[in-house]
């Protein structure tokens, strides 16, 4: 099935409102705990919340390698697609996480909880890209990640609530 870009566009964008609801759930909720801890590593509270934009641009950067990717070999569907992300993100965020611990003060902790974190989130992007790329109809999918943004925020700030 050939795919417009302007399909792929769209399904991108899709894509990375899944992945930044996740993001919030991961680091605003279950990994919240671990920015709570005085750090030589990370950056104070109020620098890293300015900064978060710059991050959100690491995902346009990855959720564009995917779709690129999983356009040109043929990667197709819900399952096919979560698999292909979770390969592709463990392989990323699993030499990135060892090119950290190899040279900087980040626990072991927080590292792990980031290469486990990250790389779910792009098997959710590669769940998203693959359901995208499967169908020509992108609105039952974007109520979809609407609905699982919408969860995964909201579980971010009721485990921000229930932990402080």
């Amino acid at each position: 099935m050939t795919t417009s870009t302007g399909h792929l566009v769209k399904v991108g964008i899709i894509a990375l409102v899944a992945i930044i609801g996740f993001d919030l759930f991961l680091h605003a909720g279950i990994l919240a705990f671990l920015y709570s801890k005085p750090s030589p590593f990370l950056l104070s509270p109020e620098e890293a919340f300015r900064r978060i934009p710059l991050g959100y641009l690491s995902f346009v950067l990855l959720i564009a390698l995917l779709v690129w990717l999983m356009s040109r070999i043929g990667v197709r569907g819900c399952k096919s697609g979560f698999a292909f992300g979770l390969a592709v993100g463990s392989a990323v965020w699993g030499a990135e996480t060892l090119g950290l611990f190899s040279i900087s003060t980040a626990s072991p902790g927080l590292l792990l909880g980031w290469f486990l974190g990250q790389s779910l989130e792009l098997g959710i992007a590669g769940m998203v890209i693959g359901s995208g790329l499967e169908t020509k109809r992108l609105r039952p999918l974007l109520i979809k990640v609407i609905v699982f943004f919408m969860i995964t925020a909201i579980l971010a700030i009721v485990l921000q609530n229930v932990t402080n």
